[in-house]
């Protein structure tokens, strides 16, 4: 196979064998991956997914694949592929892959347009980038595409803004809707990764540091929960009044990020939106600040305007930690360049959690292809029977039983008639 760009195909054998041992703990993609190579559901469509090149996604390509996508996959940040599993992807499992961890933003946009050469049916995103080069770039592939899926809060958030423009030309399942996807991968997973990759990168102890989370939506609140698991001191900042109302309620400190960036040791933000730590943030920081991102793009720190109040070249002082020396004398710590940090210095979400997410990925393109005729120019939740499936399958893959309703009770709880 020659249709692919990654670092090294000799890397392939120990890739193969991280994706096999995340494959144990992804029970549920499993299931569906038995049920796809005997019904081959996406045989005879083309398959164009940008996503994070990691072990779990890995398992979720061998799915679409083994249901008959002709596939080809391309990375979703610059930072987050795992360079064994692109090549074993590559050599091991013939998918065409494109990715390779950091290259530059030309490269990236690269391999985005080698992905799109594909003349995709289906689209699967991670951060809407295909849906939006297509949309800008690349309309002449508008008539062949039937639809696609979104897998993260950024992506759904930018295709949302699309459809309320009426510029959303194909319709798309927002897996990132799915309650057994962000109840339990943004939470969980983005709470246990994130912490995770702060402290790969700075080794530094969290118990009695000022922690700073910067969102409190289903990321937050699981980041927010870990760090104080591990003792650190939490304050959240919010401009969601509800939100806001909730981390007061579950026992966080909560104060604008004004306030926060004077007393604040660990940043992260995880919002979807831009310049969240910001110029006059930069200003008050301690000198030592640690500042990281668990969103999906880079833009929630205003990283120019640090270096523009910084003396020289930041410092590399250890593997994704960049220290910019302000024209005061303080020095303040980005992390993984401030793309996510989960991804750029740790291994993202473990797989238990994404057997969930990549569960939904699967069936939703299964239930675009069988429906897209019916289906309009707009963002879709995934179907909730899909979502119950899934939960059932987990639990079931868990060893743990649950209750059913009597007939009695089904009857009461669809009538009318009875109270108290």
């Amino acid at each position: 196979m020659s249709n692919y760009d990654i670092k090294d195909t000799s890397l392939a054998e120990g890739g193969r064998r991280r994706i096999e041992w995340a494959e144990r703990e992804m029970p549920v993609l499993r299931m569906i991956r038995e049920r796809f190579q005997k019904e081959r559901p996406l045989e005879g469509i083309r398959l164009s997914a940008c996503l994070h090149v990691t072990t779990e996604t890995a398992n979720l390509a061998r799915t679409l694949h083994d249901g008959g996508a002709d596939l080809v996959l391309t990375a979703s940040n610059p930072l987050s592929t795992q360079d064994d599993v692109a090549a074993a992807l590559v050599s091991q499992f013939e998918i065409p892959t494109f990715a390779i961890k950091g290259e530059d933003n030309v490269t990236y946009y690269k391999h985005i347009s080698a992905a799109l050469d594909h003349k995709p049916h289906v689209t699967m995103d991670d951060g809407a980038d295909l849906v939006s080069t297509i949309h800008k770039d690349r309309r002449e592939l508008l008539p062949s595409i039937i639809g696609g899926t979104e897998e993260t809060t950024t992506g759904v958030i930018r295709l949302r803004a699309m459809a309320a423009d009426g510029m959303l030309e194909f319709p798309v399942i927002a897996v990132n809707d799915a309650l057994t996807k962000h109840l339990f991968d943004n939470r969980y997973g983005t709470g246990q990764s994130t912490v995770d990759g702060i402290i790969r990168a700075t080794n530094i102890l969290l118990a009695g540091r000022n922690f700073v989370v910067a969102g409190y939506g289903w990321c937050g609140r699981g980041l927010a929960s870990r760090a104080r698991g591990m003792g650190a001191l939490v304050i959240v900042t919010e401009v969601d009044p509800l939100k806001a109302l909730e981390a007061v309620m579950d026992g966080y400190q909560v104060m604008p990020m004004e306030k926060a960036a004077q007393i604040g040791d660990i940043f992260c933000t995880l919002t979807g939106d831009i310049n969240v730590v910001d110029k006059h943030h930069f200003e008050v920081m301690k000198d030592g600040a640690i500042v990281a991102n668990s969103g999906h793009f880079n833009v929630e720190i205003n990283i120019p305007a640090l270096k523009a109040l910084s003396k020289g070249e930041p410092k590399l002082v250890r593997q994704f930690v960049e220290q910019y020396e302000t024209k005061d004398g303080r020095k303040i710590n980005i992390l993984g360049e401030g793309r996510l940090i989960n991804l750029a210095a740790a291994e993202g979400h473990p797989a238990s959690v994404m057997d969930m997410s990549f569960a939904n990925q699967a069936l939703a393109a299964e239930y675009m292809v069988k429906n897209a005729d019916k289906l309009e120019k707009k963002v879709y939740s995934v179907p909730a029977e899909i979502d119950a499936e899934i939960a059932r399958i987990k639990l079931s893959a868990m060893g743990v039983k649950i209750d059913e309703l009597t007939a009695e009770q089904v009857k009461y709880l669809n009538s009318w008639e009875e109270g108290t």
